[in-house]
């Protein structure tokens, strides 16, 4: 085979494009897959800026994928040749205490596409075929988006809200974005706090969330919120920041009972003063991850229309153009809702 164009990640700030051979034909129980739409999300930021900690170098990134299945090994019946599909990038061990209970997410030998393992910033690779999803319905994009919304559907169904609770959904990128569609979906009221009054303008005109606050900082939000709510504050709260700041300040949101979801991941310490979460009784979860009955049910529900996945993608890159184009795309000045970058 003639080889291909990867690029890699070698050290935080510092891409380099890499050959590599196309992979040999697919073991027992594999699929080779042509990659075709890879989405970037904050993680490959985070990576991009030594902020990641489970983030290993060098690495090639890309984990939200819309690939096309191009061979498959033996025992594979699961895919054919031709099947377009969103990846599953969580490769669990199968055998592990937490994947014989069903928490695949959560492995304890778990590697990740494009973080602890090689993801999909190259054409062709081979994944487990139990990992693809297949759509016969939707656009190589729209696959791409998957992983995403799978995030933010796990968040919401760890904290498992109802439709006369109130969720407070604090940050507006991508993945607070994917709770904000499913916290929609279980009825509950929807309130969002961002510091960027650009992200809440596209939640508005674009989701249909009426409520949103701009964060000033501080108890002036939280009394805002206390405002908002009559004093009962938010049966759910989701920090989607990846800030320690505000992942340290998200408890004061919540109300009696309540339920606080760490969807963002921080290397700093987070600290709180306890006696408040005590007199609440509040719930502290973390949300790591998908499994994979929620890529059914997301796939499902966009093929059904429960789902607009058209206002997320904001800007397209081509595959030759990434390492020039990765950096512009930080900027916030660049209003990057979700950027895909396009193999053809």
């Amino acid at each position: 085979m003639a080889g291909m164009k990867a690029v890699q990640l070698v050290e935080p700030k510092q891409f380099r494009t890499l050959d590599l051979p196309d992979p040999p034909p697919p073991g027992p129980g594999d699929a080779v897959v042509r990659v075709r739409r890879v989405g970037i999300c904050g993680t490959d930021f985070a990576g991009y800026l030594g902020k990641m900690p489970f983030f290993s170098y060098p690495r090639i990134p890309g984990h939200e994928l819309g690939v096309e299945v191009v061979a498959v090994g033996e025992g594979v019946t699961k895919v054919k040749p031709g099947d377009r599909c969103a990846i599953e990038p969580y490769i669990n061990c199968q055998t592990c205490y937490s994947c014989t209970r069903g928490h695949t997410n959560c492995c304890e030998n778990h590697q990740t596409l494009g973080v602890h393992c090689d993801g999909g910033l190259r054409p062709l690779f081979t994944i487990p075929a139990r990992k693809l999803h297949v759509s016969t319905k939707l656009t190589l994009e729209q696959l791409a988006l998957v992983e995403t919304l799978g995030i933010g559907l796990h968040a919401v169904n760890r904290s498992n809200p109802k439709p006369d609770e109130t969720v407070l959904v604090i940050g507006a990128g991508p993945i607070g974005l994917s709770v904000i569609e499913f916290a929609k979906l279980a009825g509950s009221r929807v309130v969002v706090l961002d510091l960027n009054e650009q992200r809440l303008a596209f939640v508005r005109e674009k989701m249909g969330i009426a409520e949103t606050m701009l964060a000033k900082g501080g108890e002036a939000d939280v009394q805002a919120f206390t405002d908002l709510t009559d004093g009962k504050l938010g049966n759910v709260v989701v920090d989607a920041t990846g800030s320690a700041a505000s992942m340290a300040g998200a408890y004061r949101y919540v109300g009696f009972a309540g339920r606080l979801v760490f969807v963002g991941i921080t290397q700093d310490p987070i600290t709180f003063t306890q006696p408040l979460m005590h007199r609440r009784e509040m719930s502290f979860l973390a949300s790591r991850n998908a499994v994979a009955p929620e890529f059914t049910r997301i796939i499902r529900l966009i093929e059904g229309g429960m789902l607009d996945t058209n206002p997320w993608v904001t800007h397209r890159v081509p595959f030759d153009a990434v390492i020039p184009e990765f950096p512009k795309l930080l900027d916030p000045a660049a209003g990057v809702v979700k950027a895909v970058v396009e193999i053809d």
